[in-house]
């Protein structure tokens, strides 16, 4: 409650320097609430209130303004804007306020005021082990055996420097460990930053291949351990502006499988061995400038990379698969936006062991309408496209209910989206098996619910149709792209 106070206060003095003119994380109007603002102005000082827990600098970095310096007051409005749009993907708050306060002829005081979230969140683990909801619940009829279950901590500020611990123990269908850590800064410059990922699993039920352009299962009679895989990557992060940024992974993988497998489907490692071990290395660019990560309304987001697998020995894989994303999103007015994403993935050897498998179906690329399909290929394309129109925006305070300040208001929007999707996977094997989705234009389109929640949480109901005639009612956790 003092802390609070002392937010208040902090605020009644600065407000009686000047106008307000303000720019929020909800509502991006900067118009000043003043007609008498200066042609340009000078920050003399800027101010930070509500970062309980995150360093001051973590916050600072996202920031393209400087004190001491003129900035035309229409172009400064339209850095604050863009501003606060970074520090809220940051991830670290529930809410970003940047105020500019005019206290001269040409001056102004700057105040960020952030909420913060909960940082530290113990959970359980249940959820689905195949690639989607619908996946399970038509094809897999709704087995309860296929839930993995257990224990996951995320601590994502560590020492308040958005760093980011997280530590997963799963069991159910598939038995996993998962270690991660990464610290987006390790010099003084914040330019530069490393992760490392170790991570082990083992299945007694794992996917063969596919036929009919669905996924086909195997469990041997003694229901032994068919498959243990042990990974781990250590990726270095170069960002110099504030939008593109440049990834390095260096990672090992080591792959054993039962022989069992093998007599199933002797071309699983395209070897007669029971073991796929092979280093591997990945370059990616990234240039995003969304307004939201997590369920982007505005902006865009260009993502390029590459990847060898095998170096040095490459006896077991030597392969190159190279991926691109392109999604462009158009906000028309506060209610309406359009969405569209491009995706492709190309490998370039003409067959790959059944880890390496990609194709529509598989996250993140899908058709809507082809949810129930697997589509395998060595080359995909897909387009995504879908209209929004936000038709519930409002806030819940349930403060008397719990009184932790993280959790104190539940935001809900929801938007009606009208989708259209197509797409194309090259399968240069010609699987006879598959030929019926393969090599082929494919079309989905349909209607659907997005429900976007606490935290940016996504849930979203669609009802979708495909040009082989197929129909469902398709549900799913994350934003579609």
């Amino acid at each position: 409650m003092k802390l609070k106070f002392k937010y208040l206060f902090l605020l009644i003095a600065l407000g009686m320097l000047g106008a307000q003119p303000s720019a929020t994380a909800q509502d991006t109007s900067l118009a000043p609430v003043t007609s008498a603002t200066p042609e340009r102005v000078k920050v003399n000082n800027i101010f930070i209130i509500g970062n309980e827990k995150t360093q001051k600098n973590v916050i600072l970095r996202e920031l393209d303004f400087t004190t001491d310096y003129f900035y035309d007051w229409n172009t400064f409005l339209e850095i604050i804007q863009a501003d606060q749009k970074k520090i809220y993907n940051l991830r670290l708050f529930t809410s970003v306020e940047i105020t500019p306060l005019i206290t001269g002829e040409e001056e102004v005081e700057v105040l960020i005021a952030v909420k913060e979230r909960w940082y530290v969140l113990p959970s359980v683990i249940f959820e689905l082990a195949d690639r989607n909801f619908s996946e399970w619940w038509t094809n897999q009829n709704r087995d309860f055996s296929r839930v993995n279950y257990g224990l996951r901590l995320s601590h994502s500020n560590v020492g308040g420097r958005n760093e980011k611990l997280r530590f997963a123990g799963q069991l159910g269908f598939t038995k996993e460990l998962d270690i991660q850590y990464s610290k987006p800064y390790i010099d003084k410059n914040q330019k530069h930053g490393l992760a490392l990922q170790v991570n082990f699993f083992e299945q007694k039920n794992i996917p063969l291949k596919s036929s009919n352009n669905k996924q086909v299962f195997y469990t041997n009679d003694n229901e032994d351990i068919l498959r243990k895989n042990f990974g781990t990557a250590l990726r270095y992060t170069y960002r110099r502006t504030f939008y593109n940024f440049h990834f390095l992974t260096v990672g090992y993988n080591n792959t054993k499988i039962h022989p069992d497998v093998l007599i199933q489907n002797p071309e699983y490692f395209q070897t007669d061995d029971t073991k796929l071990r092979y280093l591997y290395a990945t370059y990616t660019f990234r240039h995003d400038r969304r307004d939201n990560v997590s369920y982007a309304t505005d902006g865009e987001l260009l993502q390029l990379s590459a990847t060898k697998y095998g170096i040095f020995y490459t006896d077991e894989l030597d392969e190159v698969e190279v991926n691109l994303t392109a999604n462009k999103y158009w906000k028309i007015s506060d209610k309406f936006h359009f969405a569209t994403g491009l995706t492709a993935n190309w490998f370039l050897s003409i067959s790959q062991p059944y880890t390496l498998v990609r194709g529509i179906g598989y996250s993140p690329n899908f058709i809507r309408g082809y949810e129930l399909n697997v589509i395998e290929g060595q080359q995909l394309y897909v387009h995504k496209n879908s209209f929004r129109w936000k038709f519930i925006d409002l806030e819940l305070d349930i403060s008397n209910i719990v009184p932790l300040e993280q959790f104190s208001t539940i935001p809900f929007r929801f938007y009606l989206s009208g989708n259209f999707d197509h797409g194309y996977v090259k399968d240069r094997n010609f699987k006879p098996e598959n030929a019926q989705l393969t090599n082929q234009y494919l079309i989905g389109y349909g209607l659907g619910i997005d429900m976007v929640g606490l935290y940016d949480n996504v849930i979203r109901f669609e009802y979708s149709l495909n040009d082989n005639g197929g129909a469902n009612f398709f549900l799913n956790f994350k934003a579609p792209f």
